[in-house]
Parts: C-alpha cells; structure tokens; sequence
C-alpha cells in the first residue's frame, strides 16, 4: 500500500494564487455603471383660469323631532295549533318506521316494537300522534324519544301511560 505524499508548499501557495486571480476577475465586473450627467430640462407651464359658476344648495329645516319615526301596530301571531289527544291510527310503513305494529281486539295499534332504521319521531309521523303525547304514552323513552334501540316496545293505546 503506497502513502501519499503530503503537497509540497510551492503548490498550495501557486492553486492559491490561482483562485484569488480567478476571485479578482468575477468581481471586475461588479462595479457600478458609470454616471452620465444629462443636460438640465427646463419646463414652462402656462395657466389661465376661467371663472366658474357657484351653486348654493340651502336644505330645508326638518319637521318633527328627528329620530321619531312612527311606531308600527303590533300584530299578534296566530294561535299555536291545539292538537287533541286521539288514538293512534296507522298510515302504515314509512322510512324510519317500517315494523308492524301489534293490534288489539277492536284491530287499533297497541304496540310497536322497534326494528332496525326506525326512530322515534317517524314513529309518531306514522301513528299520526304528535311527537310530545307518544313521549306521555311511553315514560319509558328517555332523551325526549332521541335514543330508542331494536326491540324497544313503545305503547300506542292513548289511554294508558306505558307497557302493561
């Protein structure tokens, strides 16, 4: 295996000297540009005025006090709908209400058992009950009826308050 000689300090001194000239011309061509002087511009502006025609604009003085404006009649809303406790009555299926309901003797829905899709309100749509008596009927319905699970059995009979 041969060692490698170290360099000798006539060629690092010489590859010195080499890049410094090399430095030296890259930065000859940094220098500014030359100033030229221009010659002095001389501008002459000539102004003439016309005479112009004043309008005078006089606003008339407010009536009334100001920030008065007349007060409109209150109109009451309409009465809210009253809807009349009844029994339920089967529209048959809809989406979110697909199960079959059980029947009593007189062949009016008793219970409905929950099936998979379903959810508390379509149930109410389908049995044409408003949403807050089907939640009397069924005390056992929590989270104002946002929760019910597959198999949960929700009592139709209006006349009665839970399964029994």
């Amino acid at each position: 295996m041969r060692h490698r000689r170290p360099a000798r300090p006539a060629t690092l001194l010489a590859a010195g000297l080499l890049t410094l000239c090399g430095v030296l011309t890259l930065l000859a061509g940094c220098a500014p540009p030359e100033r030229i002087e221009a010659a002095p511009v001389t501008v002459t502006a000539t102004v003439t005025t016309t005479a112009t025609a004043t309008m005078t604009v006089t606003a008339e003085p407010p009536t009334g006090e100001p920030g008065t404006a007349p007060v409109p009649d209150p109109v009451p809303n309409a009465p809210a709908p009253v809807y009349e406790w009844g029994p339920a009555v089967d529209d048959g299926p809809i989406p979110g209400a697909t199960g079959t309901p059980e029947l009593d003797a007189g062949g009016e829905p008793e219970r409905y058992v929950i099936v998979a899709g379903d959810s508390f309100f379509d149930v109410a749509q389908r049995f044409n009950l408003p949403q807050q008596q089907l939640l009397r009927m069924n005390p056992q319905v929590h989270d104002f009826g946002e929760t019910v699970y597959i198999g949960d059995v929700l009592n139709l009979d209006w006349e009665k308050a839970g399964i029994g």
